[in-house]
């Protein structure tokens, strides 16, 4: 069993360690490894570095060291004799300490040999405390059995005299006692100076007793629940994995994961013993287990890792091709250096190999590689080492991949349609682990969509930012709210609302905003400005995005373009982008094909209705669309039905603008415009080249009753009156009623022709268009598999809650996908 610097770190902590060591201790021989308490072996070096530059202040972090175990022990040390001889054995360390610490002082050296010496007092410590504190606790010294030795500058475990110590140190084990050992640190085996195995080194002890002993299990106690599929600080959807195979542990732990010390797979690994990483602070929890082979194991991926501050060096030249012995150059000169190679990639021509570093060893890596091959350099047969810095390395981990065909393209196309550039890559044969490089500012949003992707998460994230909470942004708000739940249970899908907006603030969130108090977190929020909140947006960089436009601003309109360009899908309620100049209409269009997002605007026409969907899939599925007809305003379908011989025109108008059906301006629908841009729309989707100018304009309101002023229009309105109704008694006698009617009508003779128009027609008795009530939309499409009978689609086509219902069915489209 080994603990962690966390696990003995803190009174409660070092308290839950006793409960669970002695709990185990009374069916078997336990022992246990632990590390230095938390952090003191950082303030070890720390204090030694001060020593050595001269810095008296050294004095008080000594000191203070010396306090934070003496306030330990009085705390959890409550028999009188044992504290007095734990308080003598501590001190007698810390004496020793304080000599070493001050003739570094004195002679301003901190040699190899000195710093190993130093840093081992923090498990020497610990150990002590720990033997005291557990019942029937025996101390042994781990300096007495394992073995190192010096290779390439590093310390390097000598396996065959560790394992001859171990075996004659614990060759009777006393099933009432606990067996406590300082992990980390060793001796040479020649000079017999303690030496350590490196960070993260009392892992590796713990393994190698483990190994030797032939021990049941290999408990490594830390302060998390075991491996999570991510990093649950970058991932909030990340859990806990229960079981992993030797090989995945070990490719988690080389590429970031830093539940246990990658070294302390191998031992155990021979042996069969099985791992569990468990927690100190929740031992209740199952943790994860790490076995030869797992039962029922279905998951293609069962984690992702990374390392941040990645740099990628490059070594080029056409001397490479078929040269034998180039490779072994650049790994032979590395290692010379001490510098560990992650990752490699080389291309089938061989005329390149890249090479993945760590920032830090970048420049020395360089240096001594031009070094290298500097005569190559010099006749042109290389070209000098490039190095890119400020990458980041991704790995996707799991056995089950060799035998699940299309992961490596699942992965890049992910990638892909999240904006996300693969800079290199490289996978074994053994196709455990898939690993790429990719510029270190998308590894947040690499990291989500993957685990999202592969359903590593719990549920999908589809991350929302909402522009305009008017009558339809607020009514689509509160449809969002009412369905999260459900969506999150049935679905598994999170509608994540990361950013909202209105005309004075706007409001971002990457966690989520609380849709039950939002009004209240956007008057916090900025103020509103367009270009600030498109770079904010970008900026966010955000995984699975969708930007929705609830207004009717021509300004928000033009941000379309630089959010799909950045791989933000976008869902417009909006007609202006849709119905604008054609040539920005078809960009936007090939913009979200080539960025592998989304550009959905169904509610552009007919609200909730789903003509433009109809209308795509009619023309996907190889019909041609001949002929449009629809009533597209709600606003003239209700004048033109309210009107009466006791309700005239100007009425009619009047109660539209008092009923909310039309603008608080109503020349803006008698105008014709909304319906012009609704039919552009829909002969776009049909297939046909159309500008707003293009189509005719057949208005039933004379040109200069939209000049003047609002009040003047009042005013004037009733002038109409009179002749409209001497034409209504007409209709009323023919059996007829007006509707204002866009038609699209191709020539058949030649399909490429075709003319628009929008008109106030008579409608005889009989036609679809007839009984159409209230603020209803009808649209009738003629095609050519539905020539004789036309495709009718009718409804609602106004109103928030089925605008708003258009735009979350629009929403939802995408996170399906």
């Amino acid at each position: 069993m080994k603990f962690g610097g966390t696990s003995v770190g803190s009174v409660k902590s070092i308290l839950s360690l006793k409960k669970i060591v002695e709990t185990e201790a009374r069916t078997q021989p336990v022992v246990v490894v632990v590390s230095a308490l938390d952090g003191i072996t950082d303030r070890l070096i720390a204090t030694s570095k001060m020593a050595q530059q001269g810095d008296e202040r050294y004095r008080e972090e000594f000191d203070a060291m010396v306090t934070r175990h003496h306030q330990m022990i009085e705390a959890i040390i409550t028999d009188e004799k044992k504290r007095i001889d734990l308080f003598n054995n501590v001190d007698s360390l810390f004496d020793q300490l304080k000599s070493i610490y001050y003739g570094v002082y004195l002679i301003h050296d901190l040699s190899g040999k000195t710093e190993d010496t130093i840093v081992s007092y923090g498990e020497r410590l610990s150990s002590h405390i720990v033997a005291a504190m557990v019942k029937n606790g025996v101390r042994m010294n781990s300096r007495d059995f394992i073995r190192t030795e010096k290779k390439l500058g590093k310390h390097v475990v000598v396996m065959e005299e560790t394992t001859k110590l171990v075996k004659e140190a614990f060759k009777t084990l006393d099933e009432k006692t606990i067996y406590v050992v300082p992990g980390f640190i060793a001796r040479d085996i020649e000079s017999h100076e303690t030496t350590n195995l490196g960070r993260g080194g009392s892992d590796y002890t713990a393994s190698i007793i483990a190994a030797v002993l032939n021990a049941e299990v290999l408990e490594i106690w830390t302060d998390v629940d075991g491996f999570m599929t991510a990093d649950p600080k970058v991932i909030k959807t990340a859990y806990t994995i229960n079981e992993l195979s030797y090989v995945e542990a070990m490719e988690l732990c080389n590429f970031g994961a830093k539940v246990i010390y990658p070294p302390t797979i191998y031992p155990v690994c021979v042996k069969n013993i099985p791992i569990k990483v468990k927690n100190t602070f929740n031992p209740e929890h199952p943790g994860t287990l790490i076995k030869e082979k797992i039962e029922d194991d279905n998951k293609p991926i069962k984690g992702i890792s990374s390392i941040k501050g990645t740099s990628l060096i490059t070594v080029t030249g056409l001397s490479m091709v078929g040269v034998i012995g180039v490779n072994r150059r650049i790994f032979t000169t590395l290692a010379n250096k001490g510098i560990s190679v992650f990752m490699v990639s080389q291309a089938s021509s061989e005329n390149s190999t890249s090479i993945g570093v760590r920032d830090e060893d970048a420049e020395a890596a360089v240096e001594v590689l031009n070094a290298e091959f500097a005569k190559e350099i010099e006749t042109g047969a290389m070209f000098p080492m490039q190095v890119e810095s400020g990458l980041a390395t991704i790995a996707i981990v799991g056995e089950n991949m060799k035998q699940t065909p299309g992961i490596a393209g699942k992965l890049f196309g992910t990638l892909g349609r999240s904006g996300i550039s693969v800079i290199a890559c490289a996978q074994g044969a053994s196709e455990t682990n898939i690993s790429f490089v990719v510029d270190g500012r998308f590894l947040r949003k690499s990291l989500n969509v993957l685990h999202d992707s592969f359903f590593l998460s719990e549920y999908k994230v589809l991350n929302i930012f909402i522009c305009g909470i008017g009558t339809v942004g607020g009514m689509l708000l509160e449809q969002i709210r009412t369905q999260q739940q459900y969506l999150m249970q049935a679905r598994r899908l999170k509608l994540n609302v990361v950013g909202i907006s209105d005309v004075d603030n706007f409001v971002l969130d990457r966690d989520g905003i609380d849709l039950n108090n939002y009004m209240e977190i956007l008057r916090a929020g900025y103020p509103a400005n367009t270009e600030h909140m498109r770079d904010e947006i970008v900026k966010m960089n955000i995984f699975n995005s969708v930007f929705v436009d609830c207004t009717a601003s021509k300004q928000i309109a033009t941000l379309y373009q630089t959010f799909l360009e950045h791989n933000i899908s976008v869902v417009a309620a909006n007609k202006i982008a849709a119905s604008s100049d054609y040539d920005s209409y078809i960009k936007l269009k090939q913009t979200a094909r080539d960025r592998g997002v989304w550009f959905r605007y169904e509610t552009n026409v007919g609200a909730g209705l789903p003509i433009i969907g109809t209308i795509n899939d009619l023309c996907n599925s190889g019909d041609k669309i001949l002929k449009i007809e629809a009533i597209l305003s709600g606003t003239l379908n209700f004048i033109f039905n309210e009107i009466a011989a006791d309700v005239p025109f100007s009425e009619t108008v009047r109660r539209a603008k008092e009923q909310r059906y039309s603008e608080p301006d109503p020349r803006i629908d008698l105008s014709g415009t909304d319906v012009i841009r609704k039919l552009v729309i829909l002969t776009r989707e049909a297939g046909y080249k159309v500008e707003q100018e293009d189509v005719e304009k057949h208005l039933f309101v004379p040109d200069d009753y939209f000049e003047g002023s609002l009040d003047d229009f009042w005013k004037r309105l009733p002038e109409l009156d009179a002749d409209f109704e001497a034409r209504r008694k007409m209709l009323e006698a023919e059996n007829k009623r007006w509707r204002f009617v866009a038609t699209m009508e191709a020539d058949e003779q030649n399909p490429s022709s075709f003319k628009t128009s929008v008109a106030l027609k008579e409608v005889p008795y009989g036609h679809p268009f007839y009984g159409l009530e209230g603020s209803n939309n009808i649209v009738l499409l003629t095609t050519e598999r539905y020539k004789e009978y036309p495709m009718l689609i009718q409804g609602y086509g106004a109103g928030a809650a089925v605008t708003a219902a258009g735009v979350f069915a629009n929403i939802m489209s995408i996170a399906n996908i």
